[in-house]
């Protein structure tokens, strides 16, 4: 089993048109969304076995997310269920077409989990924990999640995808040193090119900043460039595979579905584990690789976070 921590949380598209005057209110769509959630049904969907540990609300919103998550086999028997409300991000369209977002996640389910909420143990079951997005510097679940992977590390694969949105952090610095924390047990770095960005500025040298996270003991960096393919860094060399050319529908859920694409293939192979990970050879990884950005291209070729089967990735790349 693959444990996710993090999120989940409601994504609410509101319609912005300016209803008549007979007609009060804006319509809206609530769809189920969160980069920890989504990598859990990808893991699924992809034939790994995965389980999610975090904060779901009791609300309606909550028992959506713990529905689907069911439906789509992901195991939810390290999920807390919380009094608190569901996460929102409310989704508006602007004059010029783009997306502005706005969160209402204070207080909510997502961050209602203490380290005494921790199982005192893991089953031999589980292989690899991944964790990621704004529940890292949430409390007191950030802390949890630190304590988590603190205890288990070398134990097992620890993976870790920042999934920076800089709207849902107000202090970069506190972020950068729980981040920096969880560095030092990693065993996977999976980050994007806008992610790095945002956390180091535009300036800054990938190469230089990954070869620091090897250093502190991180198995394998890889940094996802969108329509430029993946580069990773490990301790033997960096590599880099092209992207794929698609027609690109959107490209929600395309990171979550690079991350859970490479854990995937890596527990299909028999490969998750922090001494596989460093045995792999370039021509491995490289194939690795090229797998979970095949599989994040066809997410882009469909309307939200969409990500793919098992089949339907082996029907692109046979």
């Amino acid at each position: 089993m693959i444990l996710v921590c993090g999120e989940a949380l409601i994504d609410l598209f509101v319609e912005t048109v300016r209803p008549s005057p007979e007609r009060a209110g804006l319509p809206a769509l609530a769809v189920a969304g969160g980069s920890p959630f989504n990598l859990a049904i990808g893991l699924s969907r992809l034939g790994a076995t995965s389980g999610f540990l975090g904060g779901l609300s009791g609300d309606a919103f909550g028992r959506m997310l713990a529905d689907r998550l069911t439906a789509e086999g992901v195991d939810l028997a390290f999920a807390r269920e919380s009094a608190r409300p569901t996460p929102l991000a409310i989704v508006s369209t602007g004059p010029d077409g783009h997306p502005a977002y706005t969160f209402h996640a204070e207080a909510c389910a997502h961050a209602d989990l203490t380290t005494a909420d921790l199982p005192a143990t893991l089953p031999d079951a589980v292989e690899a924990i991944a964790l990621g997005s704004f529940s890292l510097v949430a409390e007191p679940v950030g802390t949890a999640y630190a304590a988590l992977a603190a205890r288990e590390a070398r134990r097992r694969v620890i993976s870790l995808d920042p999934n920076l949105r800089l709207g849902l952090i107000p202090d970069l610095q506190r972020w950068h040193a729980r981040f920096d924390d969880l560095v030092a047990h990693a065993d996977i770095v999976k980050l994007s090119d806008e992610d790095l960005r945002a956390a180091y500025g535009a300036g800054a040298d990938e190469g230089e900043i990954a070869r620091a996270w090897l250093d502190a003991g991180v198995a394998l960096v890889v940094v996802t460039a969108g329509p430029d393919g993946a580069r990773a860094y490990r301790a033997g060399g960096s590599l880099a595979v092209p992207g794929r050319t698609v027609a690109v529908i959107d490209t929600v859920g395309a990171g979550d579905t690079f991350h859970a694409a490479l854990l995937a293939r890596l527990d299909r192979d028999g490969r998750l584990s922090r001494d596989a990970i460093l045995g792999l050879g370039p021509e491995a990884l490289a194939e690795i690789l090229a797998e979970a950005v095949a599989a994040a291209s066809l997410t882009c070729t469909r309307l939200g976070a969409d990500l793919p089967t098992l089949a339907a990735l082996r029907a692109l790349t046979p």
